[in-house]
């Protein structure tokens, strides 16, 4: 028994080497990119530093003190709650029904994935810049006015000039860019669901809307989950989209964290006062991951965990 337990013990000693060689370099990357930046980011969000030089202004916890003062920037943070809760509210449940409608028997299903999930393969710039176009004031130019022209009363709409129609505006845009993402990883979990269990609810006697209440949904609950987990962190985390529609405007009425991150850090070179926006974004994003995944840990029916 102990020649065997010392044969194995440097068998052990190299496979644990070997796989240490093929972490190093996906470690050093994180280190470099990731763990590196947050640290730096922390040492300037105590200076006041604008990004030439060394940081030699040291203001301490000045900057996070003005972040959860200003106005502004609770603009923001309310503004991306709000994105939160209608995607989780009309995003989500549209993205799950229309996975449902073309993931089983619909007539030409395939054509109706390739478009849906079109969208989602446009980068944002191009989404952004086609949407401009689309809610353009000018109705010879904004495809939207053009249409609401046509009806009678009606007078062409300044949409993303107009702070009580921003936000909405910028909505629409995110839900048509990522509901195919979504509807794609609900008809995964759907292509997981063996079909027996739909059949024998259909011969029991359930109708179509039992049978997704009861089966189809408590079975996608882990690919759900996933979904609010990647669709709540997008919206906190939204960026390109807010930002070459609308900069934040108009005054400030779509502003989100990272516009007005950016707006500080590369805009007015306040990069110590942008750091700081930067670590209280990171912070809440963690929380929010911390806590998401300590609640919503249920067991897997189709993975049985």
């Amino acid at each position: 028994m102990k020649s065997e337990h010392n044969s194995r013990s440097p068998r052990k000693v190299q496979d644990n080497l070997t796989i240490a060689l093929f972490l190093a370099p996906a470690f050093a990357l994180f280190l470099v990119f990731l763990v590196y930046p947050i640290f730096r980011s922390l040492y300037y969000s105590l200076f006041n530093w604008n990004g030439l030089g060394p940081a030699v202004d040291f203001v301490g916890l000045d900057n996070f003190r003005q972040i959860v003062t200003d106005k502004i920037f609770l603009t923001a943070v309310g503004n991306g709650i709000l994105i939160v809760v209608l995607s989780l509210a009309i995003q989500l449940p549209f993205s799950l029904a229309l996975s449902i409608m073309v993931g089983r028997d619909l007539p030409g299903r395939a054509f109706f994935r390739t478009i849906f999930f079109m969208p989602y393969v446009l980068s944002e710039v191009i989404t952004a810049i086609i949407w401009m176009g689309l809610f353009s004031p000018d109705s010879s130019q904004g495809l939207i006015n053009a249409l609401l022209i046509l009806i009678p009363g009606v007078q062409p709409q300044t949409f993303l000039s107009d702070p009580n129609q921003v936000m909405a505006c910028v909505f629409v845009v995110l839900t048509w860019k990522y509901f195919g993402l979504h509807m794609l990883l609900y008809m995964a979990g759907l292509q997981s669901i063996p079909r027996e269990i739909e059949e024998a609810a259909l011969i029991d006697g359930a109708n179509t809307w039992q049978m997704i209440r009861n089966i189809t949904i408590p079975l996608l609950s882990g690919t759900i989950r996933t979904t609010i987990y990647l669709s709540v962190l997008g919206s906190l985390t939204q960026f390109n989209l807010v930002w070459i529609m609308t900069k934040g405007g108009p005054v400030n009425a779509s502003e989100v964290m990272a516009t007005y991150m950016y707006r500080f850090g590369f805009v007015r070179f306040q990069l110590g006062y942008g750091s700081a926006v930067a670590l209280v974004m990171l912070l809440i994003c963690l929380a929010f991951s911390i806590a998401y995944l300590r609640l919503a840990r249920q067991p897997d029916y189709l993975g049985g965990m």
